[in-house]
């Protein structure tokens, strides 16, 4: 049964508009650490940055971070962004060729709130094996910074990770997250990484095991060293011989605790753990917690829909848009970004 649907009351922040004759922007991808705000986004093959310091009441003129060959871009492709104590990270996957030919994990750090950026560093150890584009970066507790891609190094598809300690200045040595005993995970649903404020790691991914094509969990709570074992979230199975590029979302917690998003067939469902709820129709969910509660937002053919967890109205913004991100904001409010029509737009939900 669907939840009702009400117009939500939102605060419009800033938007950045496609430039005349310019390419559109697009993926934009958000990181909060307390009122300093990261947001980046993709336009073309060009990577470009703009922050806040205060929460989301200004925002700084867009920086390009980078444009170095081919950038993966579109269907949760495009850049990502972590705020650490240290620096502001930005990773993307870029080749000289892209399309699927070729592509990098490629990492950017600014030390100056995202004003001037580094050289790149390569993260994925072995050229060319991240590809496929898709890949998650986060950060967390301890100085955790974390990084994990579909990786194409071998036979079938696997997920491979690498942890900085220094805000990006270094990164570790590669580690496998995971490999499907059916020989490859599913080969083009990005994964999500999260760090929480200890430090652990969770990797949440598409597996395809069986014929099915469920989500499943795997921590690290050494930094990304090692890596538990896989646990499969939601108590239904997506049988699907195909991909359906769409990755979920997760909040981490202790063991019972942590709470997921994703889609199977055409439908939403919130998880902890082996439980699932049906949230309803749609596509591409993001979730985050704040100090007031838990809060996700998703599309719905060209809507966005936004709710809090345990409330019953399912709040819908007045314009379209797509591929959201969310953050939480220091007083428990939620700031989302999108992308419509070659803008991308920030609004803080009440």
């Amino acid at each position: 049964m669907l939840l009702p649907l009400l117009l939500a009351f939102f605060l419009p922040a800033a938007e950045w508009t496609q430039p005349a004759g310019g390419q559109p922007n697009r993926q934009p991808h958000l990181s909060a650490l307390g009122a300093e705000i990261g947001l980046t986004y993709g336009a073309g093959d060009a990577i470009y940055f703009t922050g806040s310091r205060d929460a989301g009441k200004t925002w700084s003129k867009p920086v390009a971070v980078a444009e170095e060959g081919k950038l993966s871009l579109g269907m949760r492709r495009g850049p990502r962004v972590a705020v650490t104590k240290d620096a502001i990270v930005v990773t993307a996957i870029t080749g000289e060729k892209g399309r699927g030919a070729d592509g990098d994990v490629m990492s950017w750090r600014s030390v100056d709130h995202g004003a001037t950026w580094s050289a790149p560093t390569r993260v994925n150890d072995v050229a060319a094996s991240a590809r496929e584009g898709l890949h998650s970066l986060a950060a967390g507790g301890k100085n955790v910074l974390f990084a994990t891609w579909l990786d194409l190094r071998e036979k079938g598809t696997k997920l491979y990770g690498s942890a900085s300690k220094d805000g990006g200045r270094t990164w570790s040595p590669n580690r496998l997250v995971y490999q499907s005993p059916s020989g490859s995970v599913c080969e083009c649903c990005h994964p999500t990484a999260v760090v929480d404020s200890e430090g652990m790691i969770g990797v949440m991914f598409r597996n395809s095991l069986d014929g099915n094509r469920d989500m499943y969990l795997v921590r690290s709570a050494d930094g990304g060293a090692t890596f538990g074992a896989a646990v499969k979230l939601g108590s239904g199975s997506w049988k699907l011989n195909a991909c359906p590029m769409d990755g979920g979302s997760l909040v981490l917690g202790p063991k019972d605790s942590s709470v997921s998003v994703w889609r199977r067939e055409g439908s939403l469902y919130l998880s902890n753990g082996s439980d699932e709820a049906l949230l309803g129709l749609g596509r591409q969910p993001v979730i985050t917690r704040t100090l007031k509660g838990t809060f996700i937002a998703w599309t719905e053919g060209k809507s966005i829909r936004w709710k809090k967890v345990g409330a019953e109205s399912v709040n819908t913004l007045p314009e379209e848009g797509s591929f959201v991100s969310i953050a939480p904001l220091p007083d428990g409010t939620v700031l989302l970004a999108g992308e419509r029509d070659g803008t991308v737009f920030v609004n803080s939900l009440e």
